[in-house]
């Protein structure tokens, strides 16, 4: 009987910590967007989806469990001008201890050129217990983009406390600043589980739009959710053509609830 060796050990990586790249490029041609380079290693698998419209959509599947301790991880993602590019996830991504307490990098670059949108809607990441993960999502758009992006995180899976994650969100809009965040949760994150930031939920995200239409007609502010037990989310204007919802909820499930009730296109 022949037992195949783990992803990780045809890697040949011996030591811990994986150093991966996925690469993605849409490019407009004629009515459609066809991908030139749609590439990834260690735990990226990058499947095509069927196109809808003129938009290229990508799923990206697991080959490995991965964010472990000690792991490089990072995405690329562009949309040239004019194309349009849709990316999901299979799966959660599930950040895990490891073999190392070092801490594992997830980072995300995403360039949305004119004329072109870009559609980033990955499913949930879960910070498990003594997990360790500093994640970013760092995006620059041309005055003519548009972005929708969803992150969701999951402090803890049923019945343990999460692990150490931070997370940073940076976007510029034509050259310019148009939003840049950074949050911390677990251990050694002060106040983190306190009525002043999550009330004691285990489940943030945001929606992040980003429209040219919206610098003439900004949207109204909104709230939503009569009970705060059963989380809330809020709809707020930026200080340019974009949107921010932000929601907070028990778990994983009220929490999209929660996001698709305030921007269902997403």
């Amino acid at each position: 009987m022949t037992i195949a060796a783990s992803p990780r050990a045809q890697a040949g990586h011996t030591a811990p910590g994986v150093h991966a790249t996925a690469r993605i490029r849409a490019t407009s041609s004629g009515n459609a967007t066809i991908l030139p380079v749609l590439a990834g290693d260690g735990p990226f698998d990058l499947r095509r989806n069927r196109s809808y419209g003129t938009e290229a959509r990508v799923c990206i599947t697991g080959a490995m469990s991965a964010p472990l301790g000690g792991d490089r991880l990072r995405i690329e993602a562009t949309a040239e001008q004019g194309a349009h590019l849709h990316i999901t996830t299979a799966a959660a991504t599930i950040a895990l201890r490891g073999p190392t307490p070092e801490h594992a990098t997830y980072d995300v670059r995403l360039t949305v050129a004119e004329q072109a949108s870009l559609h980033w809607l990955p499913q949930p990441l879960i910070s498990t217990a003594r997990s360790n993960l500093r994640q970013s999502c760092t995006i620059d758009l041309a005055p003519t983009a548009r972005l929708v992006l969803r992150e969701e995180q999951v402090l803890g899976r049923a019945g343990e406390p999460p692990g150490r994650l931070s997370t940073r969100l940076t976007v510029r809009h034509d050259g310019h600043p148009l939003l840049d965040q950074q949050t911390r949760y677990g251990p050694d994150a002060p106040g983190w589980n306190g009525p002043a930031i999550l009330a004691g939920h285990r489940a943030v995200g945001q929606i992040l739009i980003v429209d040219p239409a919206f610098g003439s007609e900004p949207p109204a502010v909104r709230l939503l959710g009569d009970d705060p037990a059963d989380g809330q989310a809020v709809l707020t204007p930026l200080a340019g053509p974009a949107l921010l919802v932000t929601a907070l909820a028990p778990d994983s499930l009220r929490l999209r609830r929660l996001l698709e009730a305030a921007y269902p296109t997403a």
